[in-house]
């Protein structure tokens, strides 16, 4: 009898554990259990987790989620799967329309940054000189970027402006990763000598851009960088980070938002970077390339209604940029509504 009721507590954790499965989880969510699924869900052991298991329990998750109207704790589950799978798609067959559109909605929100990412580390990889990963990374960039819910934003900067880079670079390290081809075969002795094998050009040179961590570049020199007014009422302070390279006659050759504002500030203050204008950064007394990281800090309204010249201090939207290439911050308070402003 002893021997039984050891038996017994034995086999009550093993048959608690096989409930709290994930199958246990689907068959609920199938039969429309969806508290009991979200439950079951919610006990499976966070530890030796795949990254498919993880994937599923959030697909679950948020299918139960969206069944119940709990539409924001879904949406936070939709972007855990996407996060870690950007290319995930519910089958058609699996779920309803509404269920396909809410994690359509949540991959077109996030796949510009994610595609920003993934970009940012090819990039690294290239540098690396690790062609062969570099190019598979690269084409993943522009997969992405073609893919249904990217297309839109693909096609405006700053993407546009990326994409443009990544199939540059996507060509120079497939050319870079190629072998250079085997030395052709003799013939006979009684056929002809072969013709010498072609050597393979180099891949095309890519121009230096230098930054603040070149000591021995003296960098560019500000003539107009003005930004635009922040569009509607600012509560809560916001900081992003602007990325311009400046070419050898000083112009904007690309911008990107490396830290976002908004959507719709960045995509003012993107348009606006194109038109800065610098005297160029100078190596030896050449112009040169040069990358520059330019921080923007919208900080709130004041609420004093007074119009008098102190208060009016209070209304102002403040705009504060800080330059990543030389250190030296620049603050400036402007009206809202007021669209010049220069120097930095």
């Amino acid at each position: 009898m002893r021997f039984l009721v050891v038996g017994l507590l034995i086999l009550v954790p093993a048959f608690a554990a096989a409930q709290d499965s994930l199958s246990s989880a689907r068959d609920l969510y199938a039969s429309a259990a969806y508290e009991d699924a979200l439950a079951v869900l919610n006990r499976l052991p966070e530890t030796n987790r795949s990254q498919d298991d993880v994937r599923a329990i959030e697909q679950y998750r948020a299918f139960c989620l969206l069944a119940l109207g709990r539409t924001a704790e879904a949406d936070r589950a939709i972007e855990a799967v996407i996060a870690g799978e950007p290319n995930f798609h519910p089958a058609d067959s699996d779920v309803s329309p509404r269920v396909r559109a809410a994690f359509a909605d949540v991959r077109r929100r996030m796949l510009p940054g994610i595609i920003q990412q993934k970009y940012t580390e090819a990039k690294a990889t290239y540098d690396r000189k690790n062609f062969m990963a570099a190019s598979q990374a690269f084409r993943q960039v522009l997969d992405m970027m073609n893919d249904p819910d990217a297309v839109a934003a693909a096609n405006q900067p700053p993407l546009s402006d990326l994409k443009t880079l990544a199939i540059g670079f996507r060509d120079l390290a497939v050319n870079a990763a190629e072998p250079p081809p085997l030395p052709a075969e003799r013939f006979k002795a009684d056929a002809p000598p072969p013709a010498p094998a072609a050597v393979p050009l180099p891949p095309p040179a890519i121009p230096n851009i230098y930054s603040a961590a070149d000591p021995n570049v003296l960098p560019p020199v500000v003539i107009v960088q003005e930004l635009p007014a922040y569009p509607g009422q600012v509560v809560v302070g916001k900081v992003g980070m602007i990325e311009i390279i400046i070419d050898e006659n000083g112009q904007v050759e690309t911008a990107m938002m490396r830290k976002s504002v908004s959507p719709t500030y960045d995509a003012l203050a993107l348009a606006t970077a194109k038109a800065w204008r610098y005297r160029p950064a100078v190596l030896n007394g050449i112009p040169v390339k040069y990358r520059k990281a330019v921080q923007v800090t919208v900080r709130p309204q004041g609420r004093s209604s007074s119009r008098n010249v102190t208060d009016q201090t209070a209304h102002l939207a403040v705009l504060q940029l800080r330059s990543k290439s030389d250190c030296r911050p620049c603050r400036m308070e402007i009206p809202r509504n007021f669209r010049g402003m220069s120097g930095v």
